[in-house]
């Protein structure tokens, strides 16, 4: 069981959880190396590109920095505090509701190279110390760290208020529910991510990855709901 390899991951379990899984599918660091090319947020499904053994460990740097598409909802008209479902929500009064002409003119905002603010509940660092999620958590104040992203397309695919669907092609590093959110503000709607997919990471697709299940057929334990 070498290679590399796309994963299906579903909405619920975190992409630690499955790879901690396969760590213990394979022996770990004892009988072969295991990596994978980014996470995805446990509300979040998709691709999961994953690596075992070390001379294909050895390649995930240059997966990370592969393009990637993903399909995104976005419900305009509430805000959430972690930018997702996970968080506690707050509706905003909002006075006329955005044509989707206007949707279509704000989205040019948001391509090419820009500056994103990263989520507050994130695993992003601040000040290079400890990471943003577990500050919040805490109830801490800060400023999450603002950082240059590159958005090469994004794609109306349906629109019916307050739902906003998109299709998206970015660098690496983007954080999609930043988009949803930034969107939100730009529209003075406010806006949160409902639902994403990871549909491709460079030419790894979500029609050719494997289920978590299928990976897991032996019999060992594997608890997909670990965090």
């Amino acid at each position: 069981m070498k290679g590399i390899f796309a994963i299906n991951k579903p909405r619920g379990p975190s992409s630690y959880a499955i790879v901690a899984g396969i760590k213990r599918l394979v022996g770990g660091t004892k009988r072969e190396k295991v990596g994978h090319a980014g996470t995805l947020d446990p509300l979040a499904e998709g691709v999961l590109v994953v690596a075992i053994g070390r001379e294909f460990t050895k390649q995930i740097d240059k997966i990370v920095k592969k393009e990637k598409e993903y399909l995104a909802e976005i419900k305009l008209g509430t805000t959430s505090v972690t930018d997702d479902e996970e968080g506690e929500k707050n509706e905003i009064s909002v006075k006329r509701i955005p044509t989707l002409t206007e949707i279509e003119k704000i989205k040019n905002d948001f391509i090419g190279e820009i500056v994103q603010v990263t989520p507050v509940y994130s695993a992003a660092k601040v000040g290079g110390g400890e990471e943003g999620y577990k500050k919040a958590r805490r109830g801490e104040k800060f400023t999450p760290p603002p950082r240059f992203v590159y958005i090469e397309r994004i794609d109306v695919i349906s629109y019916e208020w307050p739902i906003l669907q998109i299709k998206t092609v970015t660098g690496p590093g983007v954080y999609i529910r930043s988009l949803a959110r930034e969107f939100g503000e730009k529209l003075g709607t406010g806006g949160y991510l409902t639902r994403l997919v990871r549909t491709r990471v460079g030419d790894f697709r979500i029609e050719d990855a494997v289920s978590p299940e299928e990976i897991f057929q032996t019999n060992k334990v594997v608890k997909l709901n670990e965090n």
